[in-house]
């Protein structure tokens, strides 16, 4: 939540000039929630933050790794054919989720590669890099600070850094992402979705769909 509530850590303060902080953690309505949606670069060590301002949903996934692509993947991966996509099961990017299938061909399309997606399995989710490489820095990084605004989220996630050589990116989203949008059977169908041999209810691949 956004405002001036207690986060769980100590930061060095003048001497008698302690931070004060509400004692409930009601939520502000004015400033809601803030979702932060990451992208990991495994190889590169390279963490990218798309701190949203409205709902958590696919459409927001999706636009979190469309923001990664063209403002960082198509640099440093110019040659690269398909893209790996590891994800948690569930959530806004879960693999039944099929508004996040809609919007991955939509990707695809746009950005003519394919999208290799490995969800992963049930109660295996906090295996998931993502967690203790990026997530797991930028709340060391941040803890004893009061989340003020959306501003200080985005600043105290960029600056994040490790011991291993950590580099983040961030970046605020003010994009609106209603809830409740429903995808026909018709839509399911014209999407270009071929299926791994491997646990075909969970690995697939969105090739791009020709014009």
């Amino acid at each position: 939540m956004i405002g001036n509530y207690k986060n769980a850590g100590q930061t060095w303060e003048p001497q008698g000039c302690p931070v004060e902080v509400r004692d409930h953690d009601f939520m502000d309505e004015e400033k809601g929630k803030v979702p932060p949606y990451g992208v990991y670069d495994i190889g590169k060590n390279e963490g990218w933050v798309n701190v949203g301002t409205d709902h958590d949903t696919a459409a927001f996934a999706l636009e979190s790794i469309r923001r990664w692509w063209l403002m960082r993947g198509k640099e440093v991966y110019p040659d690269c054919t398909e893209i790996v996509v590891t994800a948690d099961g569930g959530g806004s990017n879960g693999y039944r989720a099929c508004l996040w299938k809609t919007e991955l061909c939509a990707l695809s399309d746009e950005i003519g590669r394919s999208l290799r997606v490995s969800p992963f399995p049930p109660g295996t989710s906090k295996w998931n890099k993502i967690e203790h490489r990026l997530f797991s820095s930028i709340s060391m990084n941040w803890k004893g600070i009061p989340l003020t605004s959306h501003e200080v989220v985005v600043n105290l996630s960029a600056n994040t850094k490790s011991d291993t050589g950590l580099v983040v990116n961030a970046v605020l989203d003010t994009n609106k992402y209603p809830k409740g949008i429903k995808i026909t059977k018709e839509q399911m169908k014209a999407l270009s979705i071929g299926r791994n041999e491997f646990h075909v209810e969970w690995n697939y691949v969105i090739s791009p769909r020709s014009n």
